[in-house]
């Protein structure tokens, strides 16, 4: 039997209990550090096919890894996935209007749920065949919680669990089928703490010291310093405690959170840097004192070529997922709860893609039916950020898109979580799992592809990972 034919038959046999696992996760929608449950059904899966499971890892009690060994136990491949939800974005399943099924409560506005049970797929086929084939080598599935919070996996990386793997891959779900061509931002985040005086704000207000005045004067700093950064750079912000409720108190207590994005983390470093002077100005200004908790940071993301060559193969062999035309429909309903702005947004992006002359025949079937090649010359640099990122500083790590929701969706969207519980990820997730076990057994075979792969990882790194969070750095469990 070819390696692409036992690959399918042994995720179809378990394909029901696969989706089963995507469903069941998609219902927990548990937040970053705290998916207990997504995490425990996922290791109770590994262990059911014989993985050897360890958890609590990095100082993350919802981070694990499952391990398979053959033979000599060599080469050793790591796969990826993911669980964590988005706060606010619950939404009933494969439903396209907006129908929460609790107001205000988490979804899978990510799909993360699908990230993490189509890489179980591929861990799963990985395990098989080098059981069955008695090939020699290792499988390990890297249970990696909260990418939507500060991260896991360079608390991962610092704490050594890539060092004695050859290489990774891993998915994600998108509207495209493609090894994914991204340069991914480095992104570090703290929160900015202010502390004031209270006092009466009508009969007494010279008395008080506001740290909110202070919140609010950082903000205006950082608005007049995005003039004087690189254009690929980004700043954000979201006030965490604005002291209190009451106008006619000053409010002695504010805490600010701030994130900083640019290409390169060597970048990063100096822009967060002038970040801290603005936060140190405001307090100055305001007569109050800050602090600030550095608790997130992730290196920026690059695909390794090396590992693309064989990746890329792999999914034109496999194909996109088979659609049906209940699918389309489906995916057709998605794309006209969009507003306006984001139609047309829509049309350009597929305009962009397939070109102007298959518009309408898109939009009629939007969902991608087509592997889309990868040119190792046309890296493009998005303003996005993922702690996948950190993994591929440490051990060559390729991403792979594959198509599990309509053409055009918008990322981080209720209709993102609904698409991520319909047949739509249910092709995608299982159509990525194949695709991943191929590529990762082509390339087990491949010596020459693995050292290459490592040298273009050291050329990077400089001879070794360096964790952009110092190691007095904890997981934020409680605070991010």
């Amino acid at each position: 039997m070819k390696t692409l034919e036992f690959i399918e038959k042994i995720i179809e046999e378990k394909s029901t209990r696969i989706i089963e696992a995507n469903d069941q996760i998609w219902e927990f929608a548990e937040l970053a550090y705290h998916e207990y449950q997504s995490a425990g059904l996922l290791c109770q899966f590994l262990k059911d096919e014989g993985f050897t499971v360890e958890t609590g890892l990095a100082g993350i009690p919802t981070c694990f890894q499952g391990t398979y060994s053959y033979g000599c136990g060599k080469p050793v491949v790591g796969i990826l996935g993911e669980y964590d939800a988005l706060s606010g974005l619950n939404q009933a399943a494969a439903c396209p209007s907006r129908q929460p099924i609790i107001q205000g409560a988490p979804g899978h506005g990510c799909g993360h749920s699908a990230l993490g049970a189509g890489a179980l797929a591929a861990a799963i086929a990985v395990k098989e065949y080098l059981k069955t084939f008695k090939k020699g080598g290792t499988v390990i599935y890297f249970g990696c919680p909260a990418e939507e919070g500060a991260g896991s996996k360079q608390f991962m990386a610092r704490a050594g669990l890539f060092d004695q793997v050859d290489f990774v891959y891993t998915w994600h779900p998108d509207s495209i089928n493609q090894v994914d061509n991204s340069h991914n931002n480095a992104i570090m985040g703290a929160n900015f703490h202010f502390k004031g005086l209270t006092s009466h704000a009508g009969s007494a207000p010279y008395l008080g010291r506001s740290a909110l005045d202070a919140a609010e004067l950082m903000s205006v700093g950082c608005n007049y310093l995005r003039e004087h950064m690189i254009p690929e750079a980004r700043i954000h912000y979201a006030y965490i405690d604005a002291g209190g409720t009451a106008p006619n108190v000053v409010q002695d207590r504010s805490t600010v959170r701030y994130e900083v994005r640019s290409p390169y983390v060597r970048q990063l470093t100096e822009l967060f840097n002038r970040v801290v002077d603005v936060a140190k100005g405001a307090a100055l200004m305001t007569g109050t004192s800050m602090n600030y908790d550095l608790s997130m940071a992730f290196t920026e993301y690059l695909p390794n070529k090396a590992l693309a060559q064989i990746a890329d193969a792999c999914m034109q062999e496999i194909g996109a997922p088979k659609w049906t035309e209940e699918d389309y429909r489906l995916a057709r309903q998605f794309l006209d709860s969009y507003d306006d702005t984001a139609r047309k947004m829509i049309r350009d992006e597929i305009i962009q893609i397939y070109g102007e002359d298959r518009l309408e025949e898109i939009l009629s079937k939007p969902l991608d039916s087509e592997i889309h090649p990868f040119d190792p010359n046309h890296i493009i640099q998005t303003a996005g950020s993922t702690d996948v990122g950190d993994v591929g500083y440490a051990v060559p790590t390729l991403n792979l898109r594959v198509a599990a929701c309509c053409v055009g969706n918008v990322g981080h969207t209720w209709q993102m979580t609904a698409q991520t519980c319909s047949p739509i990820a249910h092709k995608g997730l299982l159509t990525a799992g194949k695709m991943i076990a191929l590529s990762a057994i082509r390339t087990m075979e491949r010596p020459d592809i693995i050292d290459a792969a490592k040298t273009e990882t050291l050329k990077r790194n400089g001879g070794h990972y360096t964790c952009p969070l110092p190691d007095h750095v904890l997981p934020p469990l409680e605070t991010y």
